[in-house]
């Protein structure tokens, strides 16, 4: 049997799920598949890579950081959330907390990495191969929220967040072979994602990037479909939902770490008991 891990990411609310993959870590859960969106990616690769509580300090202690996020990045270097930064600077075999590109490789788990083509608006799923050490280029493209960050440069394409193309990931899963999938939220289950804040964002960028301007503004659709279609996949069985009862207040770019460290611990409370589920 083969079994798949998705994380549909959320920014700064994907703590939840660094959360449920440390409780994974310690409960010694494996799968044979991750499937990352935006800030999952990160969280998959770190889990891949067996770094348990990376996930925590880089959202909980590098985000309060101006290098990271802030206002002074939109006056330097033209965004305001620095992907080159995080999974770059501090990412990299010569950074404060570098990804385990080693433990990564040896690990037998397969890797996806969504992101979205900035060009044409079409999906792209990266895979493990795509990884190079000091070249998490890979990650940048897919937690490239538009506006919010430039889109990212993977062996000369541009691309942005994998949300905007696909970002509930379990047909993906399924079509890679998995029989049964744990699928991360950020969001409670019963969440409904709305089209005005996607519509505000690709007006930003439509001039640029039309074709990804017209997938950002289908997102909200997107999630909601994937959202319930994963419900009914639970009910055969085939999918287990983990997903947050509260939000804690955290939203894509918060930064308190009162409200981050909450969110962690609901994450890595929710982690337990799911190998009943995984058994054939």
């Amino acid at each position: 049997m083969k079994t798949g891990l998705v994380d549909v990411g959320g920014g700064l609310r994907g703590i939840y799920a660094a959360g449920v993959m440390d409780r994974f870590l310690d409960d010694g859960i494996t799968f044979d598949l991750g499937i990352g969106v935006s800030a999952g990616s990160a969280n998959i690769s770190t889990f891949i890579a067996g770094q348990k509580k990376r996930n925590y300090v880089y959202y909980t202690e590098y985000s309060q950081r101006d290098e990271y996020m802030s206002r002074r990045n939109v006056a330097k270097k033209g965004c305001y959330l620095d992907v080159s930064y995080i999974y770059g600077t501090l990412s990299n075999s010569d950074g404060e907390y570098p990804l385990d590109y080693t433990a990564f490789c040896e690990n037998p788990m397969d890797f996806i990495a969504v992101a979205t083509d900035a060009i044409d608006g079409e999906v792209k799923y990266f895979e493990k191969s795509d990884m190079r050490p000091d070249y998490y280029n890979v990650l940048m493209a897919s937690s490239a929220i538009p506006y919010v960050c430039k889109p990212q440069q993977v062996d000369r394409e541009l691309y942005f967040d994998g949300a905007l193309s696909d970002p509930v990931p379990i047909e993906k899963a399924f079509a890679l072979g998995c029989d049964k999938v744990v699928l991360v939220l950020t969001n409670p289950v019963d969440y409904k994602k709305e089209l005005e804040e996607d519509i505000r964002l690709a007006a930003r960028i439509r001039e640029r990037y039309p074709l990804a301007a017209e997938a950002l503004v289908t997102r909200a659709e997107k999630y909601n479909r994937g959202v319930r279609l994963a419900q009914k996949l639970e009910q055969q069985g085939r999918v287990r939902i983990i997903a947050p009862i509260d939000t804690c207040g955290v939203d894509t770019l918060t930064k308190d770490v009162d409200a981050l460290d909450t969110l962690y611990r609901m994450g890595y409370n929710d982690g337990e008991g799911i190998t009943s589920f995984l058994k054939p």
